[in-house]
């Protein structure tokens, strides 16, 4: 593993352990050369993904581009570090166990869309402003009715238990 501070090639792993959920192994380096510290994560890949991006053109999946985007998303909300974690592996699980070796963005969006909807609804509005390219503020007054009608109870519903 190639150091980050360095770029020395002869890091010794000190330290490994699961980590919190299991999905991957987290790694504690150290370079010889320079006395860097730093962690790694090793994950199990079930297949080599490619996106197709809206452009047509294709590049390859990459998990912590959508860690970022989530990130982002989700920026001063009070939600679980542990929680968005979980959110990534549940969507890159879905994408590899679906025996396909190319996908969509689209259909990555959707599914991150769907796991923001139930995670936090503020990320879900600003992820879906970027993703659908929001360009006036009807836009999210629409999506906002759309979250609003599906967290109002049906009718003739109200008190049943």
């Amino acid at each position: 593993m190639r150091c980050p501070y360095c770029g020395g090639l002869d890091t010794q792993v000190k330290d490994s352990r699961p980590s919190d959920d299991n999905a991957a192994i987290r790694r504690r380096r150290v370079c010889p050369a320079c006395g860097g510290r730093f962690t790694t994560f090793e994950r199990v890949q079930l297949r080599e993904l490619m996106v197709i991006k809206h452009n047509g053109a294709h590049e390859p999946f990459d998990r912590d581009k959508l860690m970022r985007s989530l990130e982002i998303a989700l920026r001063k909300r009070p939600v679980e570090t542990e929680a968005i974690e979980r959110m990534v592996n549940g969507i890159v699980r879905q994408l590899e166990s679906s025996g396909e070796s190319e996908v969509t963005s689209e259909t990555i969006g959707e599914l991150v869309m769907n796991g923001l909807k139930a995670l936090d609804s503020v990320a879900y509005v600003r992820f879906a402003s970027v993703y659908r390219n929001f360009r006036e503020t009807r836009d999210f007054e629409e999506l906002i009715d759309e979250l609003a009608a599906e967290a109002a109870p049906a009718p003739g519903t109200e008190g049943e238990v």
